[in-house]
């Protein structure tokens, strides 16, 4: 009978393990940049989707974008959009968006790019100035989106 508990026991356990997990599927589209570091392109937690901040590498070229703020913006975008597509969302299962710019005097410039792929009901933002960004790009974007189950 002792044998018999423990091995119920087991199982309901190392269930529950392989049920925590499963608990994130790893989003990745050959349409956005590869990650630069031990990270993912986008985490899908129940019927959240967590974007990881995006830079503006041309996933084709794989060569940074830094002509000018539009267009590292425009990039950056574009990415975030194969991100979403790839998760089976648009801009508008968007919730919460973050912001670094290293010169804020830029945020009019990424504001009107930005605005441009939210045509109404734009998520929450937060932009924030910051001393340096990875690969000396200008500005980073990261995103939460929501499945509409």
């Amino acid at each position: 009978m002792m044998k018999r508990l423990i091995f119920i026991f087991l199982i309901l356990y190392s269930s529950s393990i392989y049920q925590q997990t499963n608990m994130k599927t790893i989003i990745n589209s050959d349409n956005a940049p590869k990650p630069v570091g031990p990270y993912s392109q986008a985490v899908r937690a129940g019927n959240t989707l967590y974007i990881s901040g995006q830079v503006a590498i041309d996933p084709i070229s794989n060569t940074i974008i830094k002509s000018n703020i539009e267009d590292e913006t425009t990039q950056i975008m574009k990415n975030i959009e194969n991100i979403l597509n790839e998760a089976g969302l648009m801009f508008d299962n968007v919730v919460r968006t973050k912001i670094y710019l290293t010169n804020m005097n830029d945020f009019s410039a990424v504001n009107n790019v930005y605005g441009s792929y939210f045509k109404s009901n734009p998520p929450a933002r937060t932009t924030i100035e910051v001393s340096g960004l990875p690969l000396g790009v200008n500005v980073e974007i990261d995103m939460i989106a929501v499945f509409n189950n």
